[in-house]
């Protein structure tokens, strides 16, 4: 085996883990039994020390194919090849929220559909990023890989060989018949076997039903409905169930660019991601799945005492310790590295976050469920405290670690925060110091217009004081701080679709959110082109197209050239290379949010969709 590209993965999950399998049917990220717990396949990280579990066939000339069973997260990597076809099944069993059902199973099935096919299989765990000893003890079903800190057990209903830390098999199957593996934490007393082949398929036919039937409550039937469907079912895939948290990515340092030390770990929930998130679950009308994220944000922000900033980021259960360390003994995607793990971004101080919450919040009170008084007090603290802070220099939206600054980002967030703060207490009748709020709010748009404008470059500039473009001025007509035909408005987005060349921001559509050598950020390296922001770009001109209908079919056209960057299965990485590859964590939650809710805009400015 080798490296495969980022975008040959599909991802699989039950709401508490996911495993990354690749095109060739190697699973190669499987963290265990959270998405933040040490993985235990990491051949994604490196190739020879990073541990996997693999099938394949052993023809030699063989084909591969892989999709999604339709309307679920079941994924199927078939082989061809002139003997016949088979397949492997990957899922993990789900059941309703609180269901007493044990779910914490991988399962394998592998089926030939036409002629007959001998396949190869090797599970090779590295427990603890590839840190910690295992041995392998040969039971009745299968293999038990026994680590200091966790067991996992291998049953199979093929014969199992043990072989330096691997479980080993090679088996051969004829038409319509079935082989199983579970993968599973191994149980304190006797090893249940494999399930048989009839049990192996209520299983799958109950998950696919599963993910039917919550797909079902999509209420968005407009244009391109099986990319956003696809996109709802990699966000569910990313929802940690027991608490409703929503993480950013279930992959940690994969490259921004490739050799680079743009590497980072996403396996944590942010609060910006919040407005995002519930805007786009309530669009397409999971209102259970936006109650229970507002219920993991409602905890963080009732918890964060009188005078006391909200962390960036938390871990899944809501605890807030997210140390960042690296891990020197793996090579890193294709040499990139430091490996990391943990993000020291939970320390930073990003002012934006605190609009992207009363966003969320606002956007929950009026399409989901009232507030209570007692979430408002809380609330009330935070703004309060805002008034008093949002002058602060921070370090901004991108997390860049080479000092704070006056991004303008931060500041329009401060606005959006005062005035979804204003709106929610003039619509719930809420007590609150109103005009000092109002005159904050105020003071924080003419400081905008002021200082965030740049004559020279006609355009919001990313700084105060700055001369460099940012791609997240694109959200000022989305959060209604600026008309989208106000002319700095219109000139900004004219800036931003520059090519590089002449200091603008888009190639063919795609967006840079920034441009790394014009603006320094402290890490240093390149980075590809950032996928949510080229989505940013088409709601923008989509919004602009109310007044300047020429807008419209420039929004269109860059939307659908955006889903041809998707990978076989639909699946979006954090960015996009220059030869069109999948970059940085992959799945990605904020670009498939940012997918929803520019096609949601965009279908219904087209007139046809369902509003």
């Amino acid at each position: 085996m080798s490296y495969q590209p980022i975008e040959n993965y599909g991802v699989i999950g039950n709401m508490r883990t996911v495993a990354l399998v690749g095109m060739q049917g190697s699973i190669d990220w499987f963290c265990f039994p959270r998405f933040d717990s040490p993985s235990v396949f990491a051949a994604l990280l490196d190739d020879k020390k990073g541990g996997r579990f693999e099938i394949t066939s052993t023809h030699e000339h063989v084909r591969f194919k892989q999709f999604y069973w339709p309307d679920t997260n079941v994924l199927v990597t078939r082989f061809l090849c002139s003997d016949g076809v088979g397949e492997v099944q990957d899922f993990m069993p789900v059941a309703p929220r609180n269901a007493d059902v044990s779910t914490d199973r991988l399962i394998r099935r592998v089926r030939v559909s036409r002629g007959e096919m001998e396949f190869h299989v090797r599970c090779h765990p590295a427990f603890d990023y590839a840190r910690a000893s295992h041995e392998v003890e040969k039971t009745e079903h299968g293999v038990i890989f026994r680590s200091d800190k966790l067991n996992l057990e291998l049953v199979s209903t093929v014969p199992l060989k043990r072989h330096t830390g691997s479980a080993l098999a090679t088996f051969h199957l004829r038409e319509c018949e079935t082989a199983v593996f579970v993968l599973r934490e191994a149980p304190n007393g006797n090893c249940q076997p494999a399930p048989t082949e009839d049990e192996s398929q209520e299983m799958f036919e109950r998950t696919v039903k599963y993910w039917r039937s919550w797909l079902s409550q999509c209420t968005y039937f407009g244009r391109w409905r099986d990319i956003v469907c696809r996109a709802a079912l990699t966000l569910k895939l990313l929802t940690y169930e027991p608490t409703g948290a929503i993480i950013a990515s279930p992959t940690c340092s994969l490259p921004e660019y490739v050799g680079g030390p743009r590497n980072w770990d996403y396996r944590y929930t942010w609060i910006r991601d919040a407005a995002f998130s519930l805007y786009g679950l309530l669009r397409l009308g999971f209102t259970s799945e936006a109650s229970n994220f507002m219920g993991w944000l409602d905890a963080r922000y009732r918890e964060a005492k009188e005078g006391d900033q909200l962390q960036v980021l938390y871990r899944i259960d809501g605890s807030r310790d997210v140390p960042e360390s690296t891990l020197d003994h793996l090579d890193g995607y294709r040499g990139s590295r430091p490996v990391r793990i943990g993000n020291d971004a939970h320390q930073q101080l990003q002012l934006d976050i605190y609009g992207e919450l009363l966003d969320s919040v606002y956007l929950f009170n009026k399409y989901g469920s009232p507030i209570s008084y007692d979430a408002w007090k809380h609330l009330r603290t935070h703004l309060d405290w805002l008034c008093e802070n949002w002058r602060q220099p921070d370090d901004g939206i991108w997390e860049v670690r080479g000092g704070r600054h006056d991004f303008v980002y931060s500041k329009l967030m401060c606005w959006v925060a005062m005035d979804r703060g204003l709106r929610l207490a003039q619509k719930r009748s809420f007590p609150a110091d109103r005009i000092r709020w109002l005159t904050v709010r105020d003071q924080i748009y003419e400081e905008i217009l002021a200082r965030g404008w740049s004559e020279k470059r006609q355009s919001f500039v990313q700084s105060f004081g700055s001369e460099s473009l940012d791609a997240s001025a694109l959200i000022m007509p989305l959060v209604f701080f600026m008309a989208p035909n106000d002319p700095k408005m219109v000139k900004t987005i004219e800036a931003i679709c520059r090519p590089p060349s002449q200091r603008g921001l888009t190639s063919d559509g795609l967006v840079h959110r920034y441009d790394v050598e014009r603006s320094p950020d402290g890490v240093g390296g390149d980075e590809g082109t950032f996928n949510m922001c080229s989505f940013w770009l088409v709601e923008a001109l989509t919004r602009a197209a109310n007044v300047d209908p020429r807008r419209l079919d420039e929004a269109r056209l860059l939307f659908e050239r955006m889903l041809g960057y998707a990978n076989h299965l639909g699946l979006y990485a954090e960015e996009t290379g220059p030869s069109g590859e999948a970059l940085g964590n992959f799945p990605q939650a904020f670009t498939h949010l940012g997918l929803i809710s520019a096609a949601f805009n965009l279908d219904r400015s087209l007139g046809q969709g369902r509003k």
